[in-house]
């Protein structure tokens, strides 16, 4: 995968903005103004995920902490390439779903993810 297929996939969620709040060449992607996942101007990629996959994707070197925001529980992989698409894909609809989940019921009602 590539950045623009991380903006398909992305962008086909529900509810899903992008944004660029650090540069142009920062793509965030958002659900209810919360960022899930960004692709970095070196090709990087950094995303949430549960504390569980947190500590096995770490741990077993599939993917590294996220500067910055490790302690909030976000992976980073060096290169979107790392992993295949298929994987990358469930883990960003994954991220997505986290972050949604954590919108207050009005928020979610209001972008109809309730």
């Amino acid at each position: 995968m590539d950045r623009e297929g991380v903006g398909r996939v992305c962008l086909a969620l529900p509810s899903v903005t992008l944004d660029h709040p650090f540069g142009e060449d920062h793509d965030a992607y958002r659900v209810g103004g919360k960022i899930f996942a960004m692709v970095g101007e070196r090709g990087g990629i950094s995303f949430k995920v549960s504390d569980i996959a947190y500590e096995v994707l770490t741990e077993s070197g599939h993917a590294r902490p996220a500067p910055y925001m490790a302690r909030n529980k976000w992976v980073n992989l060096p290169q979107i390439g790392d992993w295949a698409d298929d994987e990358l894909a469930e883990h960003l609809a994954i991220a997505h779903g986290i972050v949604a989940a954590r919108l207050t019921k009005k928020a979610r009602a209001a972008l109809g993810l309730a």
